[in-house]
């Protein structure tokens, strides 16, 4: 871990971390998206031979109900029950989180609301690679399904004898899941975004990936909605000679078992800046004078996880404007905010915290504004609207209005 000052270029780099892309990625993503565009199942099953070593035929690209079903049999029927415990702690956390539609009547005729519907067919990324991430599959169809959404499809990497892992293949079963496939990296983004022969194209793409997927995201914004777009995993704590420096250290050794995940320590102790540089393979350390100079500097970072280790975190908490997520106290690691707690785990990364919040269930609602005049209530108004209109330069604006008041 390198200790670095606020005052250097290092610094001013880590600030701008979201914006940093490379040139070879953009490209061949694109290179991708087109191929996929152009000849669909085609170039998707082209990908799957190139970057997985898998073959496959475009009756294979979906997963089957057998296969699925015979998932089962093939994991430790325990794991099931911690599952359901996992998926009732999100649902738990969903089922409250809905915002509720605007609806204002005033006196004069006007009526103005919002009136929401949930998307109608969402896509769920999970990245195959290193790990099976299973817990993002609940972390992600969840609050989809809780807004509302009638058609959830995933995709994910098949592994190397063609088939999906069987623990995702549960979960997904678990949670209902419409149609799984057996597809990465950035063609699967392009084929859930534009659609193919096989693949139906979705409203929306969600869930996390490699630079690929994100650049294809990036790429892809427009043809279809997404959620963020995400970078490599990253954690900040903010710990002084008060935290427990074993505690600070798993955390922080936890971040490396991601590919390029970054870890920050905001300290005001020297002695634990000095036992992270030994210890700590990776990342960076910022040394602060106080904690009210740690709050600004994680505010500066706008990290994925901020785990808040002082005494009174509460009281600090107050001073925070940007993270994805916060961990208050020495018992709250990010581990239990990636599996267990209720909040998803899909955040936004690479400082996007600041302007990107994390995935929930109003991230699958299409909200459309109501507005209902009387015809007196349009004649109250009429004097405005043509001062406006003129202002603008636009008088067949008014004239809509003028007709129906003559």
């Amino acid at each position: 871990m390198k200790i670095i000052s606020t005052s250097g270029k290092t610094w001013q780099q880590l600030c701008a971390r979201q914006l940093c892309r490379k040139r070879r990625v953009e490209e061949r993503a694109q290179t991708i998206i087109e191929d996929v565009r152009l000849h669909g199942d085609d170039a998707v099953l082209r990908y799957t031979r190139r970057f997985d070593r898998v073959r496959l035929k475009p009756k294979q690209l979906r997963v089957t109900e057998a296969e699925t079903s015979g998932a089962f049999q093939h994991i430790d029927p325990n794991l099931v029950l911690h599952l359901k415990t996992a998926i009732q702690n999100v649902q738990a956390f969903y089922s409250k989180s809905r915002l509720k539609p605007i609806r204002l009547v005033h006196d004069d005729g006007v009526l103005l609301a919002d009136k929401f519907d949930p998307l109608e067919r969402v896509g769920i990324y999970i990245p195959g690679g290193t790990a099976s991430l299973v817990s993002t599959v609940y972390m992600t169809v969840i609050p989809a399904r809780q807004a509302g959404v009638k058609e959830i499809v995933l995709a994910t990497p098949p592994r190397p004898d063609g088939r999906v892992d069987p623990n995702i293949l549960v979960i997904a079963s678990l949670l209902r899941v419409d149609e799984i496939y057996k597809m990465g990296g950035a063609q699967a983004i392009a084929a859930m975004a534009l659609g193919t022969k096989t693949v139906r194209k979705v409203d929306k793409v969600a869930g996390p990936g490699n630079p690929y997927v994100v650049e294809a995201k990036r790429q892809l914004f427009g043809f279809v909605d997404v959620d963020t777009i995400a970078g490599p995993s990253e954690i900040a704590i903010i710990a002084n000679r008060h935290s427990n420096p074993h505690y600070v250290m798993a955390d922080l050794m936890g971040e490396t078992e991601h590919v390029g995940g970054v870890g920050f320590l905001i300290t005001t102790s020297k002695a634990l800046a000095r036992m992270a540089k030994k210890q700590v393979p990776g990342g960076y350390c910022i040394v602060v004078k106080n904690l009210d100079e740690a709050a600004e500097v994680a505010n500066r970072l706008a990290p994925e996880h901020l785990e808040i280790m002082v005494n009174s975190p509460k009281k600090l908490l107050k001073r925070i404007r940007t993270a994805g997520a916060i961990f208050l106290g020495p018992y709250s690691p990010v581990t239990v905010g990636d599996y267990i707690a209720g909040p998803s785990h899909v955040l936004p990364t690479g400082g996007s915290a600041r302007t990107f919040s994390g995935l929930g269930v109003d991230d699958f609602i299409r909200k459309t504004h109501i507005i209902a005049y009387s015809k007196s209530a349009l004649e109250k108004v009429r004097e405005p609207i043509e001062r406006l209109t003129a202002l603008e330069g636009l008088p067949r604006h008014y004239d809509a209005v003028k007709i129906r008041l003559t």
